[in-house]
């Protein structure tokens, strides 16, 4: 390659565990970048439809493409539902899907849900979540996320037999 490319990772993009990643939805800046990780599994959040672009992106890498919570409410202020998140676990605890990234609009709220209520599974303690959600939600912190994880019953998670290491 004689030019050097960008690199260009999506809004709120950070590494959760080996090969799991979270971000707001990639647009064709982020490509290049996304196209690193060897993704075969994107699990997205969003009740609204995702951005063309990224969806043909996705069909041309042949990564597999789970729509979670399209059907739930379409406002996007509306907390995510605890079916979503039990959803969006199943497919993150199951070796196969990995690499996997785990998306959202922003990248910060359904994301950060997620994520938190992982950490919650993985023994983490509350102060540690919270820092780690609102480390990616910014000032845009919302308390009802933050009380959802608190209450989020990790017995509800069907654990399978072959989950990730770090579990």
């Amino acid at each position: 390659m004689a030019h050097s490319q960008h690199y260009i990772p999506p809004l709120n993009f950070g590494m959760v565990e080996e090969d799991l990643y979270r971000s707001g939805q990639p647009n064709e800046l982020n490509f290049p970048f996304v196209e690193r990780l060897g993704l075969k599994t994107v699990v997205f959040l969003a009740p609204e439809e995702p951005n063309q672009r990224f969806l043909n992106f996705i069909d041309d890498q042949e990564i597999q493409f789970h729509h979670l919570g399209a059907s739930a409410s379409a406002n996007a202020w509306d907390p995510i539902s605890e079916e979503v998140v039990l959803e969006a676990l199943e497919f993150i605890l199951d070796p196969k899907n990995y690499p996997l990234i785990v998306v959202c609009n922003l990248g910060r709220h359904r994301t950060g849900t997620v994520v938190g209520c992982l950490r919650k599974l993985q023994r983490w303690n509350l102060t540690s979540i919270f820092e780690e959600y609102r480390r990616y939600a910014g000032p845009k912190v919302r308390v009802l996320n933050e009380q959802f994880i608190e209450l989020f019953d990790t017995d509800l998670v069907r654990v399978p037999v072959t989950h990730p290491k770090w579990l």
